[in-house]
């Protein structure tokens, strides 16, 4: 057999390292909560623009999803090149938004709209 200097048992993590993961876990719970009533009390909210209204939705959206992909996908704790990815898809993601709600009031003439 071998002779191996490194141990063979699985990594041991402190209970009271486990019990702050666990804190941060239930305090993202709670804020993702938090946004799931805010998102439906907006839905009730009629505001005077349609473009407002999509700002605040995406917005919503927007917090609720960086929670999710830097807590529960571990993003938080990734090299740099992650967020270069992500600023440049945030970057497309928000022209792409702007062009189709500038588009969205520019209909050829004599077109008919509900």
């Amino acid at each position: 057999m071998n002779d191996h200097s490194h141990s063979a048992e699985p990594h041991k993590h402190s209970p009271q390292e486990v019990a702050k993961h666990v804190k941060v876990y239930i305090g993202i719970f709670v804020a993702l909560l938090v946004g799931t009533v805010v998102t439906v009390l907006l839905n009730s909210v009629h505001f005077d623009s349609f473009k407002v209204t999509v700002v605040i939705a995406l917005f919503v959206a927007v917090v609720k999803a960086s929670l999710v992909a830097c807590y529960f996908m571990h993003l938080i704790s990734e090299k740099k090149m992650i967020y270069v990815i992500l600023a440049f898809t945030a970057f497309f993601f928000v022209g792409l938004m702007f062009l189709t709600l500038g588009a969205y009031s520019d209909f050829p003439p004599n077109t008919v709209t509900r």
